[in-house]
């Protein structure tokens, strides 16, 4: 029997104020995540992934991806528990998009401090879109910083992050079915957050500038899902069945950080300190043991980086978006 959710009650849902948020990591969290995104999965020995999880000089000197960024101010559905007037069942949660901005290369370990909201709710009639906006600084100086290259300390930055959450079943709450809440956005105005997508992932006609397969390991969502996201949607076969889905799906995030991996290895001369933000939207499932193939396309200032990725045997495109790269540090 289904189960009947009470309406949500957007007021109270928008007027809801996160108490801020501190998160430490280290050289440990840093290296885990990338196991988790598929970094060196393929040859445990390639010079380009190596040095996500392993330097001979000492952890703290390991690469960041800064895919990283997107889940250090910690569980997305930890956060959506707290809020007053939400109601939404969990199994029937999916991620829709997400954009990251980067002024400071993510050091291998930090402390920072987020402040979290809701900046916009959406009624869909038989579903709900919640946008999601959390604003993270250096803990110790609080300092917020734009991207400059050698100065400062190494674990000093700032970084925007931006979610899309799609609740389905949590619709019709509102006198208009097409109706919005939402708060104007706090972020700095010159930093193009505005996130436009091209129809259904096509960014291109033309034929691939690079492309990169990767084979996702059949226990990589179990991998993933030490770095803090236990939805059981990507663990638990009953759970995953009750939310329509015939197995355990990889987390959207997850597919996410294969991607933007594809993009630094292609792309960037394997420089992950290059990106400066990345947006996505995120199209299909992945099931864990598929081949995900990466298709990328170079703008002509070779300053962005547009990309699709698609699962081989089913010949779906299930996530797409760009990376953006710094001007001075972009590809010869």
């Amino acid at each position: 029997m289904a189960q009947t959710l009470p309406r949500i009650q957007p007021d109270r849902v928008i007027a809801y104020q996160f108490p801020e948020a501190d998160f430490f990591y280290t050289e440990r969290e840093t290296a885990i995540y990338a196991l988790g995104v598929g970094a060196a999965g393929a040859d445990p020995t390639d010079p380009l992934e190596l040095p996500y999880v392993y330097h001979p000089d000492g952890q703290q000197f390991i690469k960041v991806l800064p895919s990283f960024a997107v889940i250090l101010p910690g569980s997305t559905l930890n956060i959506m528990d707290k809020v007053p007037g939400l109601y939404y069942d969990p199994k029937l949660l999916l991620h829709g998009e997400q954009f990251l901005e980067i002024y400071k290369p993510v050091s291998a370990s930090g402390k920072i401090r987020s402040s979290r909201r809701i900046s916009g709710l959406h009624d869909k009639g038989t579903s709900a879109i919640l946008e999601l906006e959390i604003l993270s600084r250096d803990l110790e100086t609080g300092e917020v910083l734009f991207f400059n290259r050698g100065l400062g300390s190494p674990y000093m930055f700032q970084k925007i992050w931006r979610s899309t959450l799609f609740l389905r079943g949590a619709g019709g709450f509102s006198p208009s079915r097409s109706q919005m809440y939402s708060y104007s956005s706090r972020t700095p105005s010159n930093n193009n957050l505005v996130v436009k997508f091209s129809k259904q992932g096509a960014v291109s006609d033309d034929t691939p500038d690079a492309e990169f397969v990767d084979h996702i390991q059949l226990s990589q969502a179990l991998l993933y899902r030490l770095s803090g996201d236990m939805n059981p949607l990507h663990s638990d076969p009953e759970f995953a069945l009750e939310a329509g889905f015939e197995r355990p799906i990889l987390h959207g995030l997850c597919t996410l950080g294969f991607a933007v991996r594809a993009v630094i290895r292609c792309c960037a001369d394997g420089d992950s300190s290059k990106v400066q933000s990345i947006q996505c939207r995120f199209v299909h499932h992945v099931f864990p043991g598929e081949i995900l193939v990466t298709e990328m396309w170079k703008d002509h200032s070779n300053t962005r980086v547009s990309f699709v990725c698609k699962v081989k045997n089913r010949g779906k495109i299930v996530l797409f978006g760009s990376v953006r790269l710094h001007p001075k540090l972009s590809m010869l």
